[in-house]
């Protein structure tokens, strides 16, 4: 049986989808004009799924156990759900499935030689590998120079969560898209908690960061969840003024839980002469510090 924590989440994440779907979204006829609930019926989802009201409600209710893969994408057709969303459910069914085990700290990870070489190999764009939980493990020079801003703590990694929900003002004058970004961090977060549910770390930090920043804590109540992925982050750096980066984030096979992250910009552009003067910006301040 799920744990009541379990229970809770899978409802208020599966109540949360259906309330952002109209019936009009649906394709389903809207009888009556005063509807009590906001978005789809429970019976409207079961229809929609092809299962009886009653087994919708059950599941809504927490209960994911048995569940077949074949109704979890009924479900997940039937709200509409992204491919995160999707890949958030079938988590939160496979933890039903073998739910419980003791809350566990990672080991310790330590990134091999051969990857640090890899990041000092890129001297024209910004690298650096962290895990799910944004904790910063290894970089490059050019990254080290373009997260500058970023507060250090010699206690622990830097944590790029930290930065956005704990130095909001520094956050938002180096992120030009602050709040798009901030939500991608808390739906990340949740996603990886979807994961890696009994990772004590991971807990730790979603603890602390509920417990210092509203705006985290309005945000994790969301329930959305997003995947990783290519796109495009704007900057303004202190030393060089606005970038414009195109991000790639890979996951690593030979590493489970780590991702490559790298920014570039095509030639010719203010941004790739942004990077330039960057890496000059960067040389200055490590020979200043020799």
């Amino acid at each position: 049986m799920a744990s009541t924590d379990l229970r809770t989440e899978i409802k208020e994440f599966l109540s949360s989808r259906r309330a952002r779907i109209t019936p009009e979204q649906a394709g389903l006829p809207a009888y009556g004009g005063n509807r009590r609930v906001k978005g789809l019926r429970r019976e409207e989802v079961a229809l929609l799924a092809g299962v009886s009201v009653d087994y919708y409600v059950r599941i809504e209710r927490g209960s994911l156990t048995g569940t077949s893969d074949g109704v979890l994408d009924a479900l997940a057709a039937a709200l509409q759900l992204d491919e995160a969303e999707r890949d958030h459910l079938f988590h939160l069914a496979r933890r039903s499935r073998a739910p419980g085990g003791p809350r566990r700290r990672r080991p310790a990870v330590t990134v091999r030689p051969a990857l640090q070489q890899v990041l000092d190999a890129m001297t024209d764009a910004p690298a650096w590998i962290c895990n799910g939980r944004y904790d910063v493990l290894a970089t490059n020079q050019l990254a080290r120079a373009l997260y500058s801003p970023m507060p250090a703590d010699p206690q622990r990694p830097a944590n790029t969560a930290r930065f956005v929900y704990l130095h909001p003002e520094a956050a938002e004058t180096f992120f030009v898209d602050y709040a798009r970004i901030a939500g991608d961090v808390a739906a990340k977060l949740r996603m990886e908690a979807g994961r890696n549910p009994h990772d004590e770390d991971l807990i730790a930090l979603v603890g602390e960061l509920s417990t210092r920043s509203e705006p985290f804590r309005q945000r994790w109540a969301s329930q959305d969840v997003r995947l990783h992925r290519s796109g495009r982050k704007r900057l303004r750096h202190p030393a060089v003024g606005r970038l414009d980066l195109d991000v790639e984030s890979m996951e690593l096979p030979a590493e489970p839980g780590l991702l490559l992250t790298v920014y570039t910009a095509p030639p010719g552009t203010p941004t790739a002469d942004g990077l330039a003067l960057l890496a000059s910006w960067a040389a200055s301040q490590e020979n200043l510090v020799r």
